[in-house]
């Protein structure tokens, strides 16, 4: 018989093996305790990995079914006003869970509102009469491109009327006596924001990401706190502990009859006649409303909620489960930053999208945007369409247009505000409501037409999206729309 050589190999035996085990022999207890340890770690992580990758398996095979519906559109062109009635129409009781987060908002926009007012004012020295020795202005402050141009301050005059310097007086007291409250809007920016400040947030004065709501709450208790409540005490919790909005509400009912007197003086009425002081609609929804927002006992009604403003950062996701005719279908309706500076975010959102409502805010023909004064709202709006319709990767989704804040628009027209002036098109047509709806519409129809090879149909509806019974009917009509186009894709019919 043969003598096995010295480099002959056993089969029967794995070298690995036979390593470890030469190895194991010789550590310590501790060692041995130690290496049990990272060995159950190891495999804990990697069963949660298998776990997290079977999950992602499954639905990624759901969601082949689902409907990715994109919100698109400048700043402030109603966006998430929009998305607030999807959640009030398809899952209200969010809606409800939210409610109490939402007086933070609305005390900020009504302290922000009386900021700019006061700031303004304070630029034309508390006065809406020309003063002679000032160089003269275009009415409305533009210059003959239709750029705005920013108010001179005035020069105090000696021989202003004691009228003037009486109301310029009351004005004065009036500031010293808000100012406190005043204060208050830096530390409710900083609650809404998460405390990142955002350069060129514009009008609104704060960008805010998902999920400001939870942190409205969680800043107010604090994390551990967090842990021990229910979701249905968060809005009791937050009322009892929220000191700094205790202390906006105290501020606000002790002083609302200033906010009365400087909203209804007749400085700021003259100049926002005069076009050198303009509000939002947000602003003057709450401002005419200040008494009853004021009270000890306040609770956001969903009509607040639906005017109430923060501008969004980034891409906020909302999901709903939609019916129709029996079958259920999950939508993800995706909210954007609509600010020159967070459109490179929509991108990675074009490939998986089923639709698209584009909100254009038919109102804005005498705005100009935060990000560029020399721009036109409108135009831009037609400029962004022509990008959303041109673009390749969303040549066969179904697109919908909204032309908003049609309420807006009657009632500037309605004022004796004329379209010409800012978009020098307009020509000498007619400067009635119907006249300017129909010249605005038949723009955005010649920007698809000519960006339109799959010959695809625009449905375009005419919209003010605070209104809750006309926009939920709209609604309706689009989620037909895109359930009939969905089913055709899907080879469901």
């Amino acid at each position: 018989m043969r003598t096995p050589s010295i480099y002959s190999v056993d089969s029967t035996v794995d070298p690995i093996s036979q390593v470890m085990r030469a190895s194991h022999a010789s550590e310590t207890p501790e060692e041995r305790r130690m290496r049990l340890e990272a060995e159950a770690e190891a495999k804990r992580v990697s069963e949660q990995i298998d776990e997290e990758l079977r999950q992602e398996r499954e639905r990624m095979k759901r969601s082949r079914g689902d409907v990715k519906l994109l919100l698109l559109g400048q700043a402030e062109s109603g966006k998430s006003t929009l998305q607030k009635q999807f959640q009030l129409m398809y899952k209200p009781s969010s809606i409800e869970q939210e409610r109490a987060s939402w007086r933070t908002v609305i005390y900020f926009n009504v302290v922000h509102s009386l900021k700019h007012i006061l700031t303004t004012l304070e630029a034309w020295d508390d006065s809406f009469e020309d003063d002679p020795r000032a160089p003269p202005q275009p009415t409305g402050y533009y210059d003959q491109s239709g750029s705005p141009i920013p108010p001179v301050p005035k020069i105090p005059s000696r021989s202003a009327s004691p009228a003037i310097g009486g109301r310029n007086n009351r004005i004065m007291s009036l500031r010293q006596r808000l100012t406190p409250l005043l204060a208050t809007d830096a530390p409710l920016a900083d609650r809404l924001s998460g405390g990142i400040a955002v350069s060129g947030s514009g009008k609104g004065g704060v960008f805010v990401r998902s999920g400001w709501q939870s942190r409205s709450i969680d800043k107010a208790l604090g994390k551990a706190g967090m842990k021990k409540l229910s979701a249905d005490l968060r809005a009791h919790e937050e009322e009892e502990s929220d000191v700094l909005l205790q202390d906006v509400g105290r501020m606000l009912s002790s002083l609302k009859d200033d906010v009365r007197e400087l909203w209804a003086h007749p400085t700021v009425k003259g100049l926002m006649m005069k076009r050198k002081l303009k509000l939002d609609e947000w602003s003057e929804f709450f401002l005419r409303d200040i008494g009853r927002i004021a009270a000890p006992d306040y609770v956001p009604t969903t009509d607040d909620i639906l005017h109430a403003r923060v501008q969004t950062m980034g891409v906020a996701e909302h999901i709903f489960d939609v019916d129709l005719h029996g079958r259920s279908v999950t939508w993800h309706l995706y909210d954007v930053g609509g600010a020159r500076g967070q459109r490179h975010s929509w991108i990675p959102y074009f490939d998986t999208a089923n639709a698209i409502i584009f909100v254009a805010p038919v109102s804005a023909f005498d705005q100009y945007l935060e990000e560029d004064p020399r721009t036109n709202r409108i135009d831009d709006s037609l400029q962004l369409f022509t990008q959303v319709c041109s673009n390749a990767l969303l040549k066969s989704v179904h697109l919908v247009l909204f032309l908003n804040k049609t309420d807006l628009l009657k009632a500037k027209i309605d004022s004796g505000l004329r379209v010409q002036k800012y978009i020098t098109s307009f020509g000498d047509r007619t400067n009635d409501y119907e006249t300017v709806v129909q010249y605005f519409r038949a723009h955005f129809l010649q920007v698809h037409r000519r960006n339109n090879e799959n010959r695809r149909v625009l449905y375009t509806h005419f919209t003010s999206v605070v209104d809750t019974k006309a926009t939920q009917r709209i609604i309706g009509n689009v989620r037909d729309s895109i359930f009939r186009g969905y089913l055709q894709s899907a080879a469901l019919v």
